[in-house]
Formats: structure tokens, sequence, C-alpha cells
């Protein structure tokens, strides 16, 4: 079971990673009409700063709490 609720929130940040992903490829496809983000490039960091985030706690749940099948 615990193994299962890693993979599970594994699952859940990799969900987000490709939506703030997608975030910046939209912006960076369509910077105009984008009203309640003025400053582009600031919003852009930000999505990637939530990606980072996000991968970082995917990578750290691979390396430290997942089981390997030679255990």
């Amino acid at each position: 079971m615990e193994q299962e609720i890693i993979k599970a929130i594994i699952k859940h940040a990799e969900g987000h990673i490709e939506k703030h992903i997608m975030n910046v490829k939209v912006l960076l496809a369509k910077q105009v009409g984008v009203a309640e983000h003025p400053d582009l490039l600031q919003t852009i960091e930000n999505e990637i700063a939530i990606v980072a985030k996000y991968d970082e706690q995917v990578e750290m749940l691979r390396k430290y709490f997942i089981q390997s099948d030679k255990e």
C-alpha cells in the first residue's frame, strides 16, 4: 500500500508538471491577450518555478521512497 501511495503522489506531481509546461507553451505562443498577466516574463518564470518544484518532488520520491526490484 505504501508504494501505491508514493506512486499516486508522483502521478499527481507529474500532472502538475504537464499542466504548467503547457501554460508556458501557451504563453510563448500567444503573448497577446493575457490581460491578467501583464508581465509575461514574470508569469513564465512563475510557471517554470512551479514545474521545478514538482520535478524536485518526483525525483526525491523516486530516489528515497520507491523500492527497486533489486531489494
